[in-house]
């Protein structure tokens, strides 16, 4: 059995919390571990509650769990809201504060509670010192991570504060790490090697920028915004450019324009941008211009809850544009798989010049995990060039892409507009252009042979069950294919990366012989699953759907539960 440990540290907003689970993890990856910290807050600008919940494990699996082994409280304010998130039982360990109650749940749980003199004992280490620094050497002690080592990644962390302030944190990190605690923790092996510390946002602006991407547009949406404070500074180094817009209309027209004009182009936002971009999409379709768009999911509709991760946008990612406009629709299937999806969506919406829509959600966007470099996708074939007599930029091709010109380029003008079309650009509204350009358009994505990069498949065996899922529920649903190979029982696991257009042949291939079939994803009307009924029908059987919204984590156990009972079709 794999050794994981778990850990909460929650407190109010502004507390530190996040600072202290991130610096934790980044001493835990010097030191050769791997884990990650995923990151809990409310949707409030300033206040509000604040948790960061960290994983340690012996490999780069890396699955949201609200089960937690050990639980740091700052203070309690604010403790029910993550309730979901943060389940305690008979062998949890609580430090916390002595001057504070816990909470009724924490004390019902069977956790043994630890209380510490947090009012007096930071004071005195140092006047100015805080709680979060306090904990930092705490958790040190316990993980077995030198105080020093803390301490130098604490003060550059606060290089540009006063001197005081860097003193604080190193008085308070070396008491924490000091203080006679009289519970242990069994920390995980670290392997070593050699290793990356990103989010999932700062993955996959790297994806993009390894794939060309040289012009991005934006405008900020919690929790796709840490994107563009990465490419912001990553630009610069490769001369390129980030233009922060005024809304998220004008960031997809400015990236549509900047591709129009010959740059690969990205923009990246969340749910409520994605809907505001879905007129600018449909032109991308309609004048077969190449664009990437980062889809960062959060909960929903509307404002929803911005700071918590779902999978709920598919429906408007694949069937959100007006009128008949096949376009690519990819998923990331982790943190570092954030980079090569990026990267392939990418590539190949320069090869097909057409819109690539990339689903990303905050748990991957905003998690910060240990990983192997990330993978990058190959480059996208060139577009032959247009030898005839005459150029036609929409020329009815086999493959349906034809040749791009560029703005400027001698003999090759055309036009490019919303309005249908005949070969050369030019309007029209006649029944044969309109068909022949539908069906240039469908070909493009019906032809498309994506390779063996359309998704992933672990498992095998005659009469298996399998689960199907996309996204970041590929490691719920490979923790349960897990679990139920470990009690006996064949299961394939099934995640796909590529949507749209949808893989059918290569998943019809990877379910033969399956006598039963789960579509997992997390959100609350089974979008995946439906989808997945539409365009494949009861093939190998009927797939029965495990859909549950978040911001609560999908659960392996009740996932594996689920195909351990009879079916149910419907």
């Amino acid at each position: 059995m794999k050794r994981t440990l778990t850990i909460a540290i929650c407190g109010s907003g502004g507390a530190g919390v996040v600072a202290c689970g991130e610096l934790l993890l980044r001493a835990w990856a010097r030191a050769g571990g791997l884990g990650f910290l995923r990151k809990a807050f409310g949707p409030q600008i300033r206040g509000g509650e604040s948790a960061a919940l960290l994983s340690l494990g012996e490999d780069e699996t890396y699955l949201p769990t609200a089960a937690m082994d050990l639980l740091v409280a700052l203070d309690w304010n604010q403790f029910a809201r993550f309730e979901d998130e943060i389940a305690l039982g008979p062998g949890s360990t609580v430090l916390c504060p002595d001057d504070e109650a816990p909470p009724a749940s924490v004390q019902e749980s069977g956790a043994t509670v630890v209380a510490l003199p947090l009012a007096t004992a930071v004071p005195g280490a140092h006047p100015e010192g805080r709680r979060n620094m306090f904990a930092l050497g705490l958790l040190g002690q316990l993980l077995g991570l030198e105080a020093d080592a803390l301490a130098a990644l604490a003060t550059a962390r606060l290089a540009g504060k006063a001197q005081a302030y860097r003193d604080a944190a190193a008085a308070c990190i070396d008491a924490g790490a000091a203080w006679p605690l009289a519970v242990s923790v069994a920390p995980p092996p670290r392997p070593g090697g050699e290793r990356w510390l990103l989010t999932g946002n700062q993955a996959a602006g790297y994806g993009a920028l390894e794939a060309g991407v040289r012009f991005v547009a934006a405008y900020p949406i919690t929790p796709a915004s840490d994107v563009l404070e990465y490419l912001a500074g990553a630009l610069d180094t490769v001369g390129g450019r980030l233009v922060q817009a005024e809304d998220e209309l004008a960031a997809v027209n400015m990236a549509l324009g900047a591709a129009f004009g010959g740059a690969d182009a990205f923009t990246a936002t969340s749910g409520p941008g994605l809907a505001l971009m879905t007129e600018s999409l449909g032109l991308a379709v309609a004048s077969e211009t190449p664009l990437t768009v980062l889809n960062v999911m959060r909960g929903g509709p509307s404002t929803g809850i911005p700071t918590k991760s779902e999978q709920g946008d598919l429906d408007i990612a694949l069937h959100g544009l007006h009128g008949d406009a096949p376009h690519l629709v990819l998923a990331a299937l982790d943190i570092a798989d954030c980079a090569f999806t990026t990267s392939w969506a990418v590539a190949l919406a320069r090869q097909l010049q057409t819109p690539a829509l990339v689903l990303s959600d905050q748990f991957l966007g905003q998690s910060l995990a240990i990983v192997s470099p990330p993978g990058l996708a190959v480059a996208a074939p060139a577009v032959a060039a247009d030898d005839a007599d005459e150029y036609l930029r929409y020329r009815l091709t086999a493959s349906g892409v034809s040749a791009l010109a560029l703005p400027g380029d001698p003999g090759r003008r055309f036009t490019a507009d919303g309005l249908e079309h005949n070969e050369r650009g030019a309007p029209s509204t006649a029944a044969r252009d309109h068909a022949a350009q539908l069906d240039k358009r469908a070909r493009k994505l019906a032809t498309l042979d994506p390779g063996p990069h359309w998704g992933v498949v672990e498992g095998e065996g005659e009469g298996a069950v399998a689960i199907v899922t996309f996204g970041s529920a590929s490691a719920a649903a490979r923790a349960a294919g897990a679990r139920l190979r470990a009690g006996g029982t064949a299961c394939r696991v099934v995640s796909l990366r590529l949507l749209a257009p949808l893989p059918a042949a290569a998943l019809r291939a990877a379910l033969a012989g399956c006598g039963r079939v789960l579509v997992v994803e997390q959100n609350h009307s089974a979008q995946c699953w439906r989808h997945l009924r539409a365009q494949l029908g009861d093939v190998p059987v009927p797939a029965e759907s495990y859909a549950r919204p978040g911001p609560a984590p999908l659960d392996p156990a009740a996932i594996a539960a689920m195909l351990a009972e009879e079916p149910v079709h419907g």
